[in-house]
């Protein structure tokens, strides 16, 4: 089994508005022949609670305006760390930058096809790695008292 014609409009319509919302590392998986419940995963992060809040409500109106879908479940809003989007056939996951690397889930299904995603959602791979890397810089700097 594959994902079907709907997982995948629905992932690329994802993805996209969590491109917009600046998530970092936006992946999907195929994830049909492993799992029963749903047909793919996507996975975004963004480095703080308020962007993985705005990353969500962004592929929430989207999926809704565009497509006429709304998740039939919503988990993990009061903390903002890990929020999970469930539309049946995707499930979308909007993590923490730090939670992203603890529960690494990539790791989980990287056996699994990878979809395709627009341009933008693929510009975002590496972003994480970028933004940490800044913040040790400015973390150093200011324990060096260089500010």
């Amino acid at each position: 089994m594959t994902a079907t014609d709907r997982s995948i409009e629905l992932i690329s319509a994802a993805a996209q508005a969590a491109a917009d919302k600046l998530a970092h590392d936006i992946i999907a998986y195929d994830v049909s022949d492993v799992l029963s419940i749903t047909d793919a995963f996507l996975l975004a992060s963004a480095p703080n609670d308020r962007q993985v809040k705005s990353i969500v409500d962004e592929i929430e109106e989207r999926l809704s305006k565009e497509l006429g879908t709304k998740p039939v479940r919503r988990e993990g809003d009061r903390e903002a760390r890990w929020v999970l989007l469930d539309y049946v056939d995707i499930v979308v996951h909007v993590q923490h930058s730090e939670e992203r690397v603890f529960y690494a889930l990539e790791r989980l299904w990287k056996d699994c096809p990878e979809l395709e995603l627009p341009e933008d959602a693929k510009a975002t791979r590496g972003k994480a790695a970028e933004h940490a890397k800044l913040r040790a810089e400015e973390d150093t700097a200011d324990f060096g008292g260089l500010r």
